[in-house]
């Protein structure tokens, strides 16, 4: 199966929220027709009604993909629109967090093809990566397209095993956030310095967003871009004994948040 059967035999979208919306407009700009695409969704936008899409609409008896983009607390209300597609014809494809494949192949039976989608918020604006792992039911065929359908959104890779998705939400998934916290953070403390506040904002978000390209763009690794900025005895290296310090820096802190936020990831996913 490859995309031109995705167009031939449709896909569903279930939910259609930030995340769904996302990928349904990278899958448009992609070429797949709208008439290809139904979308359940109990709250349809307005940008949704304007694409051409089939909304709410006598699903097609065999689409090749059903993709559930619903939020976790909504899926068993959700997930019974589309339980006649399990089998096999239908590859099912979920970003919903924190449900294990085990969930829908008690609802959709073993034999059907699914495939367990992280993708994180950057993906709103085409910057986001997204780890996959798919059922005994995936070939590599279904792999192949699922990872052609999330690559809309950003960066994809595929994990060995769906026990390594915990850690993947703590660092990808959960990510953005510690992220946007430190932009806060930093603000504050330029703030704290007699800065302006806007311009301490700018400063921060502006930092952050440039080095963040550069750590994805550069040909040197994290570490070589920290030594190459920071001069021997100068401002760099004085922060940097704070925020590397063994015991209160970034190593021990950073180490304990991604640890809590697996832990939960794995009290989530055993419901």
């Amino acid at each position: 199966m490859d995309m031109h059967d995705v167009a031939k035999r449709g896909l569903v979208l279930l939910g259609c929220g930030k995340m769904g919306s996302a990928m349904l407009a990278g899958w448009l700009r992609n070429g797949l027709p709208a008439a290809s695409v139904w979308v359940i969704d109990p709250n349809p936008s307005d940008w949704l009604k304007m694409q051409g899409v089939n909304i709410g609409a006598d699903l097609p008896e065999s689409p090749a993909i059903v993709v559930v983009a619903v939020k976790p607390q909504m899926m068993a209300e959700a997930l019974p629109d589309v339980t006649s597609l399990g089998g096999g014809a239908t590859l099912v494809i979920s970003v919903a967090a924190g449900t294990p494949l085990g969930l829908f192949e008690d609802m959709l039976g073993a034999t059907t093809p699914i495939v367990r989608a992280m993708p994180n918020t950057p993906a709103a604006i085409g910057r986001g990566i997204t780890a996959l792992v798919g059922n005994t039911a995936t070939n590599d065929a279904d792999m192949d397209l699922a990872d052609a359908l999330l690559a809309a959104v950003g960066q994809v890779v595929r994990l060995d095993s769906e026990d390594q998705m915990d850690a993947v939400t703590a660092v990808s998934g959960s990510g953005p956030a510690y992220v946007f916290h430190l932009i806060e953070t930093l603000a504050a403390a330029g703030e704290a310095e007699g800065l302006p506040a806007d311009l301490a904002l700018a400063l921060a978000k502006a930092t952050v967003g440039g080095a963040g390209e550069l750590a994805e763009t550069a040909e040197e690794d994290p570490s070589q871009l920290r030594v190459n900025v920071t001069s021997p005895n100068g401002t760099t290296q004085a922060a940097l004994e704070v925020l590397m310090d063994k015991d209160a820096g970034f190593p021990a802190l950073l180490q304990r948040a991604v640890t809590a936020a697996a832990d939960r990831s794995k009290e989530l996913s055993r419901g």
